[in-house]
């Protein structure tokens, strides 16, 4: 079959599949959602729909945030219009890819999600100042991660309809403008979420680039989760002494040239030729032609830089 015998769902899916796995999770679940939304309104059952939103939507009042914390969430999975959920998948598919790549699944859904509930919070605080409404959509962690996005590749340039390419940091840092200048006009656009997810993407990334990796957070809790749910972990069994392995493991003389580390966190070293080998893949192949692995590597080599 040739490239013209193609047809336009096959590439669809295609470039679907090829994403990063948490951001065709998420893409998925806000598409899927909007069309349960729309079938329900286009057969009647609009009523059903609007009281779904009204349960998992976000209310800015602190009481109803306080006992009913799923919203900061769940609110980010509901939009209001085709326009809105394209504009937000589409923004998140282009910028949300890349950022993945760079910084894993766990670190991109900790800064996502993140960003969320941070515009969420921020419009909660500033919610004296401007009418309480039910608040729905992604905008607030997809202008986190468009931050992200910025801070990772400044210089990248982003092509838009009719216009000359704009490099990433000219590009979000016009559309946080706009919602500054446009906070106070009454257009039903929730832009302290926007403006508040965009600070909390700033914020989240800094202290990744800080050293606070999510990922290895993630990772110990879900170790130490594994061993509760072990409590015959560590008794004696068999030709096995009756210490524990970690007693085991604390008993025995360290070298002091060795530095500890926790469960989850290996450091590997590497050396320059591995970062030259990367480098000349760069110009033989492009950026693109690295594996994952790969990208993450140079990442780190380059902030270690």
């Amino acid at each position: 079959m040739s490239v013209y015998d193609d047809s336009f769902g096959s590439a669809l899916k295609r470039g679907y599949l090829g994403l990063p796995r948490a951001l065709r999770v998420i893409l998925l679940l806000n598409v899927v959602i909007f069309v349960v939304q729309s079938l329900m309104f286009t057969f009647g059952m609009g009523g059903l729909a609007n009281g779904i939103i009204g349960v998992f939507g976000f209310i800015p009042e602190w009481q109803t945030s306080v006992l009913q914390p799923w919203r900061l969430v769940t609110y980010m999975f509901f939009h209001g219009s085709v326009l809105h959920v394209a504009f937000n998948m589409l923004w998140l598919w282009w910028m949300g890819r890349p950022v993945e790549e760079q910084l894993g699944p766990r670190n991109f859904l900790v800064i996502y999600f993140g960003s969320g509930i941070g515009g969420a919070l921020i419009n909660l605080v500033f919610s004296p100042f401007f009418p309480a409404t039910i608040t729905i959509g992604a905008s607030g962690a997809v202008f986190g991660m468009m931050v992200a996005f910025a801070m990772l590749f400044p210089r990248i340039p982003i092509m838009l309809l009719f216009l000359p390419p704009i490099q990433a940091r000219f590009l979000v840092a016009g559309l946080i403008a706009i919602d500054l200048l446009l906070i106070s006009a009454g257009d039903n656009v929730a832009r302290i979420v926007h403006l508040g997810g965009a600070l909390s993407g700033y914020v989240l990334l800094k202290l990744y680039l800080q050293g606070y990796h999510y990922d290895l957070w993630i990772e110990q809790f879900r170790q130490r989760f594994r061993r509760r749910k072990e409590p015959g972990e560590g008794r004696s069994s068999g030709s096995f002494s009756g210490s524990s392995p970690r007693a085991a493991s604390t008993s025995a003389p360290r070298n002091p040239s060795m530095r500890k580390v926790t469960d989850a966190e290996i450091v590997e070293e590497y050396s320059q030729e591995e970062l030259d080998r990367i480098l000349d893949k760069i110009s033989k192949s492009g950026y693109e032609g690295l594996t994952a692995e790969e990208k993450r590597l140079l990442f780190e080599l380059s902030r270690k830089n």
